[in-house]
């Protein structure tokens, strides 16, 4: 019997879907597996920097952009973790902003904000240095995983 493996679904919000989205699906849906998460599924949403700045204003209620955004589909802590984790929000401007400050290409700053985002997905935070070493372990990660499907 096959084993169920982890879906990425992608999707594009007031962006066309850019030329890394595929590749950053794949590392995703390799480092959920890894994670433990083999028959589950997230969205992995690439929008623009003012679509992301609503959703900050709108849930947060705060005004200005950032990054990535998580949207669980369930409370964390809570004892089931459903199917469809949630959706993960990357704006594609900070995508291209922090590549070129970072000087790496942008699927390699997408691939890092989507572990960054599945992180917060599974109920994670980086309050403390204990948290933020978990994530930053998470992020080397998928850019392993990433260097091996070239």
């Amino acid at each position: 019997m096959k084993k169920p493996q982890p879906k990425v679904d992608l999707a594009a919000e007031e962006v066309v879907l850019p030329p890394y989205a595929h590749q950053v699906g794949q590392a995703l849906a390799v480092l959920m597996a890894e994670l433990g998460l083999a028959g589950h599924s997230l969205s992995l949403i690439f929008c623009s920097e003012a679509k992301i700045r609503e959703l900050k204003l709108h849930y947060w209620d705060e005004d200005s952009a950032t990054d990535v955004l998580s949207f669980p589909s369930y409370e964390p802590g809570d004892p089931f973790v459903p199917l469809h984790l949630g959706d993960i929000w990357i704006n594609v401007v900070a995508v291209a902003d922090q590549a070129l400050a970072a000087g790496h290409a942008e699927a390699v700053e997408a691939c890092v904000l989507a572990a960054h985002g599945t992180y917060h997905l599974l109920g994670r935070d980086h309050q403390t240095p204990e948290e933020w070493q978990g994530f930053e372990a998470v992020q080397r990660r998928i850019l392993e995983l990433r260097e091996q499907s070239g």
